[in-house]
């Protein structure tokens, strides 16, 4: 049976996100449906429990192994954070999407574009880049008064490395929340803020880098094991027990339990008169679970018509975060129908579709599957029963 990866359950958040359209939300796009359609929780998409974060040391510096972040303080811009650390302002505003002059908020996170030591020394790249920022417009020319050369003092000690394993380093692409971020890495939105910073309106950037939450795993149980059965000389091993006849084969348990997925299987003969028809016809490769999966994966052969599982109007067309598009089509009854991980759309927002018109077709290679999602306004129903 296929494997759906961790992509796919991004792709099918984001295929929730699309229904937002139909409230007429305005302003940016909510892939949460959070601001004025309200009342929609990503609890159940995060239930993991992590670790905090590590104490930064007196300039606010957090070491990993790889990279470095500076944690602001209360009133900091970003130019005091990089007058703290040693860094110019201007490289470390762009390498975070900010203007030296922005007002960040007390405990965010801010990236490093490179390491800085533990105490603080001369850098000449950091003298250089100060000067270019700090250059008047007019082109005018200023000097100041360097200090008299001091004795060489012995090389400034590594910054201590922050124990535990090295989170990972989210950068935000357009079109990215908080909420979307904390289900592509399973981890609660909550303890996403509180390792960054966040505001209470869980407000990300583009081009901002968050720190994704470590989660606190417990020591795995060791399991006993059992005694050997020692036999007494001349007793021989004990004999198995032989297995039944009316039981299966092992081979044949094996198949039983993964049975190979019929990507040129037909629709039923009965679709007909089922509410809605099939999107695509193939062999369903993963159920609704409400809360972790909200409708069904279709697998079949790539390139396959997607098509509209009812008259309807397409409501919204949009994209999740690897810009594969995601189609809404809105029914009678308030009743929605979401087609996500497909290719190729062939209809816009607007349009009049008859059922099992062709609006999409099915990607390549692994991702040769629709996800198909049933909604009663804005509540996931399991679609298989309406499509007996």
């Amino acid at each position: 049976m296929r494997a759906v990866s961790k992509s796919a359950m991004l792709r099918c958040a984001t295929g929730v996100a699309a229904v937002a359209f139909l409230a007429g939300c305005e302003g940016p796009f909510d892939y949460d449906l959070r601001g004025e359609v309200g009342g929609f929780s990503t609890a159940d998409a995060a239930r993991g429990v992590t670790a905090n974060r590590p104490t930064p040391d007196a300039r606010g510096v957090i070491t990993y192994p790889n990279y470095q972040v500076a944690v602001a303080r209360r009133g900091d811009t970003v130019s005091d954070v990089a007058a703290r650390i040693g860094l110019p302002a201007g490289e470390l505003a762009r390498f975070n999407g900010l203007q030296p002059a922005d007002q960040l908020r007390d405990g965010e996170v801010i990236a490093l574009p490179r390491t800085v030591s533990a105490a603080s020394t001369v850098d000449i790249a950091t003298i250089a880049g100060t000067a270019i920022d700090e250059a008047p417009a007019d082109g005018s020319v200023r000097t100041s008064t360097l200090e008299p050369a001091q004795p060489a003092a012995a090389p400034a000690p590594k910054p201590p490395v922050a124990s535990g394993p090295e989170p990972v380093r989210h950068k935000v692409k357009r079109g990215e929340t908080a909420y979307t971020i904390a289900r592509l890495y399973d981890v609660p939105v909550d303890a996403l803020a509180e390792w960054n910073g966040l505001g209470s309106d869980f407000t990300v950037r583009e081009d901002q880098f968050l720190l994704i939450p470590i989660k606190n795993q417990p020591a795995p149980q060791q399991a006993a094991v059992p005694a050997t059965n020692v036999t007494q000389p001349g007793q021989g091993s004990p004999t198995p027990t032989p297995p039944s006849a009316t039981q299966p084969l092992p081979d044949e348990q094996i198949a039983a339990a993964v049975p190979a997925p019929d990507v040129t299987a037909e629709a039923p003969t009965s679709q007909s008169n089922s509410a809605l028809g099939l999107p695509v016809t193939g062999t369903i490769i993963r159920t609704y679970d409400k809360g972790k999966n909200e409708g069904i994966d279709i697998a079949g052969s790539p390139g396959s018509a997607v098509k509209a599982a009812e008259a309807g109007t397409v409501a919204a067309i949009t994209a999740d975060a690897d810009q594969v598009p995601i189609i809404v089509i809105k029914h009678n009854s308030d009743l929605l129908t979401v087609y996500a991980n497909v290719d190729k759309a062939s209809v816009k927002k607007g349009d009049r579709v008859r059922r099992g018109q062709q609006i999409a077709s099915l990607r390549g290679g692994d991702n040769a599957y629709v996800h198909f999602e049933v909604r009663k306004g804005f509540e996931s129903v399991d679609p298989e029963p309406y499509l007996k």
